[in-house]
């Protein structure tokens, strides 16, 4: 499984991004990290394959929306009301499964196999 994140930038406090990541299959559950440097990797949101179910970290309920596009194979993550405390490089993430209406999704990182390269967003005060 091949991903492409793209879509990070600078941003001020209160503004909004939206970031995307393109698969190469469609058959997985997706997800979106983050990590700042000496911090370890944070759960940001999760949506399954058949993208009905979805969940999201703490920090960021309320704010921050994930989303999928099946027929372009493309996973989102809309941030809004984004604070200085989002800074950080953002990571997507595949887990293979064995249906296009798997209802799983994952909140660890050690339960996804695929990563794509980080795309960094900070958000300015």
């Amino acid at each position: 499984v091949q991903l492409q994140a793209s879509g990070g930038g600078l941003v001020q406090a209160g503004g909004s991004l939206r970031l995307s990541c393109e698969t190469s299959n469609r058959k997985t559950a997706m997800g979106w990290f983050r990590q700042t440097p000496g911090m370890e990797r944070e759960f940001v949101a999760a949506v399954s394959a058949s993208a009905v179910h979805t969940s999201y970290g703490d920090s960021v309920k309320g704010r921050f929306t994930i989303s999928r596009d099946n027929a372009k194979n493309t996973v989102y993550l809309q941030m809004d009301s984004l604070k200085p405390s989002d800074t950080a490089v953002y990571s997507c993430a595949a887990r293979l499964v064995g249906s296009f209406r798997d209802s799983s999704y994952y909140v660890a990182p050690n339960q996804y196999k695929y990563w794509g390269q980080g795309t960094l967003v900070t958000v300015s005060s």
